[in-house]
Formats: structure tokens, sequence, C-alpha cells
């Protein structure tokens, strides 16, 4: 068993020595975590330029139209920004500084040209651009109204201020039809990417590990260790172990720091742990077949590479499995990335515990008594041929 262990961790050590290994297992999973989390749940406000073309609107006691347009933006959140120059405003909406431009054009009656990248506004951003020219025209309305029956133009901004302070806005309470979006909008804006890029990593960190074995073939390092008072099944177990705790290291640390850093829920840790232990033994059989099967190690890097990528993203870990249709959902469930992905929702999202996940865990473990018995065989008769 010492002997066993021994290889392992000196796997392990190969493994973290490479320090371009390092950044794919401690720096770009962190990376992509914060991406994807700040992509699924950004906050941002929609960024609204505003041209006054001429003051439409008149001077009345509220101002011009485009001077109450800002003020109606600004209060339905939206990051409104006053603009003189209309070249400035397009390159803006073209660079990517604005979501979409609004020049106020002079008549009677007044005229908004809305200017937005492609033609077409952000989804929603035009319904709420509409809705803050509507109440802006309204207000200068009123404001109109007011000035004609003899109040003066301070006396009508006093008065409609105060009575935008009294007024009790109303309050919208948003119920969702769809129980993933429920589930979704529960969650930390890092737990679901979290949760992808760990099965993502563990696979794919275990798999670019077979190049070890193919490094130690060819350097003549697996003929010095049969040399060794050691037995080929000696030998098999501790390169299996040894994939395995590369796959455990991936999953303890990305699990760890995404919840010290990010505050990323995994729910009930021992049965997550778990999963990913399983996942992690099919990741080791993939990767001692890779082992085996490769001679060089720069194919079974891109082998590893491309499998991996491939695996994780029919398995769920770059779309969530609940957004695929039908049919991709079928062959989604041929890679052990789909249902290492539902058991991990299931803890995390519904509070699960063992007994809910062990149908996942089940397929799982055959899949790595499957790729691991493969695996064993391979090696073994590998290791005869060194003998």
């Amino acid at each position: 068993m010492r002997s066993v262990v021994s290889i392992a961790v000196h796997e392990l050590r190969r493994f973290l020595a490479d320090r371009f290994n390092l950044f794919f297992v401690l720096v770009l999973p962190m990376i992509l975590v914060v991406v994807l989390g700040l992509q699924a749940t950004s906050q941002a406000p929609g960024r609204v330029g505003v041209l006054d073309g001429g003051e439409a609107g008149g001077s009345g006691a509220a101002g011009g139209l485009a001077t109450v347009l800002l003020e109606q933006l600004g209060a339905t959140g939206l990051e409104a920004t006053a603009y003189t120059d209309p070249e400035e405003l397009d390159a803006d909406v073209t660079g990517g500084v604005l979501d979409v431009g609004v020049v106020v054009r002079p008549g009677e009656p007044a005229q908004l040209e809305m200017v937005a990248p492609g033609g077409e506004a952000p989804p929603g951003l035009d319904q709420l651009v509409r809705g803050a020219a509507d109440e802006a025209l309204a207000e200068l309305g009123r404001s109109r109204v007011l000035v004609g029956t003899g109040s003066s133009a301070a006396d009508v901004a006093a008065a409609l201020e105060r009575a935008g302070a009294e007024r009790e806005p109303a309050t919208v309470d948003v119920r969702s039809t769809d129980p993933v979006m429920q589930e979704f909008a529960s969650m930390g804006r890092f737990d679901i990417g979290a949760g992808g890029q760990l099965l993502l990593f563990v696979f794919l960190n275990t798999l670019t590990a077979a190049s070890a074995t193919i490094q130690a073939r060819r350097s003549g390092a697996l003929r010095r260790v049969m040399a060794a008072p050691v037995t080929a099944r000696q030998v098999v177990a501790g390169q299996a172990l040894g994939r395995f705790v590369v796959a455990a290291f991936q999953g303890v640390y990305i699990m760890a720091a995404s919840s010290l850093i990010f505050g990323v829920d995994w729910g009930n840790l021992a049965v997550v742990s778990l999963v990913v232990a399983v996942f992690g033994l099919v990741a080791a059989g993939v990767a001692m077949l890779i082992g085996v099967a490769m001679d060089s190690e720069g194919v079974a890097s891109g082998v590893a590479v491309g499998a991996g990528l491939v695996l994780a993203a029919l398995g769920g870990c770059m779309v969530p499995l609940e957004f695929f249709p039908d049919a991709m959902r079928r062959v989604a469930y041929l890679t052990p990335h789909a249902w290492a992905y539902e058991a991990i929702a299931e803890v995390q999202r519904r509070g699960g515990g063992l007994v809910e996940v062990l149908p996942q865990l089940g397929v799982l473990a055959a899949m790595a008594a499957v790729v691991l018995a493969l695996g064993a065989w391979a090696l073994r008769r590998s290791l005869g041929r060194v003998m």
C-alpha cells in the first residue's frame, strides 16, 4: 500500500511542478467563475445618452424636454448622460459606451429619435426609454397648464417637486411561473458558474495529466519502477490513484476558493464532495486510457483538451442543461458531466441530500468502474511489454 501511495504522491508533485498546469488549476477556474457570474447576473443599469436638439418642448417651468427626460431616465434606474455633440453621441453608441442614444428634435409635438447599435435597442431598454419620455412629456404638459393659470415658474416647479415627494410609489411584485428560473433567481451570482467550472476543470485537468504516463513510458521511468520490488498491480493502482488525486486536488481547491472568495454556497458539502469524488474516478479512468493509447505527449494533450471541452459543453458545464432542447439533453446524458451536473444542482439549488442523488451517483459509479477497468487492463498490458 505504501508503494501505491508513493507513486500517487509522486504523480501529483510532478503535475503541480509544471507552472503551466498551475495556471489552469489555480488561476483560470477562478477567472471563469467571475466572468460567468458577472455575465449571468449583471446588475449594471442601462446606459442612455440624451442629445438636446434645440430644447424641444420649450423652456417651461420644469425646463426643456431633454432636461426633464434626463431626470426621468435617472428616476427609472438608468444611467443617463447629457450630450451636446451628435457625432460624440453616435461614436459612444457605436463604441459600446452607451446602450442607446436619444435625440430630442425641436417641434410641436416634440419628436424623439432613438440611436442604437444595429438599429435595434437592447430588449426592454427601448420600453423604459419610451416610458420615461411619456412621463417627461406629461410633466411638461402639467407645468405648462399651471403656468397658464398665472402661477410663477418657480411656484410651479416647487409644487410639482412637493407632489412628487409626497406621492407613494407603486409596488410591483414579480412572480415567475418557471420553476427553473425561480431556482436560478434564488442562487448567488457566482453559484451557477462555479458548479459548471468545477466539473469542467476536474475532468479537463485530470485528462491532461495523462501526458505524465506517456512521459514515464518514453523516458524509461516505468521500466525502472518495475525493476523495484513492486508488482504490476501496485504500479497500476498507483497510476490510477495518482490521476484521482489530481482530480480531488482540483475539486477541493475550486470548492474552497469559490466559497471563501465569492461566497458560493455548495449546499451539503459532504454530498457534493462525494459526487465530485466519483466523477473524479471517471476522469481518472479516461486519463489512464489516453495515457496508454497515445504515444505522443502533444497528441495526448490535444485529445485531452478537446475531449474535456466537448464533453463539458455537452454535459451542461457551459450552458445549463435546463436550457438544452430535448434532443440535446438526451445526448448530454451520455456524458458523466450531465449526471454530475444534475447531482450538484439537486444539492446546491434544492437542498437535496445523499438519497436524492443516489441515481446520479449510481450512473457515475458504473461509468467509473468501466473506464477504470479498461484503463487498468490497458496499462497492465503496456507494463507487460516493458517487462
